[in-house]
C-alpha cells in the first residue's frame, strides 16, 4: 500500500518573513526578471537554508509572487531583451 506523504506548502503571506530569514542567514536573494528569483551562494549557510525550507515548506508555485515581492523591495536584476542584466 502506498504511503501518503503530506508536504507543507508555503503561504503567500509568509513571503516577507521567508525573504527576511534568507537574508538573515547570510544568503543573497534577488528577483531576476518578472517571475524568477535566485538565492546567492548558500553553501556556507546550507544548514540554515535547510531549516528555512523546512519552516516554510514547498514554494515553487509562488515563484512569481516571491519575485514580485523582491522587486517591490528593490532586490532585483532587470534582464534586458538580449538576456543581459
Amino acid at each position: 500500500m502506498a504511503e501518503s506523504i503530506k508536504q507543507k506548502l508555503m503561504k503567500a503571506s509568509d513571503i516577507p518573513a521567508f525573504v527576511d530569514d534568507v537574508i538573515r542567514a547570510g544568503c543573497g536573494i534577488c528577483a531576476v526578471g518578472q517571475d524568477k528569483y535566485v538565492l546567492g551562494d548558500g553553501e556556507a549557510v546550507a544548514d540554515e537554508l535547510d531549516d528555512i525550507e523546512n519552516k516554510y515548506g514547498e514554494r515553487d508555485f509562488l515563484k512569481a509572487e516571491i519575485a514580485a515581492y523582491l522587486r517591490s523591495i528593490g532586490r532585483c536584476v532587470d534582464v534586458g531583451a538580449d538576456g543581459a542584466g
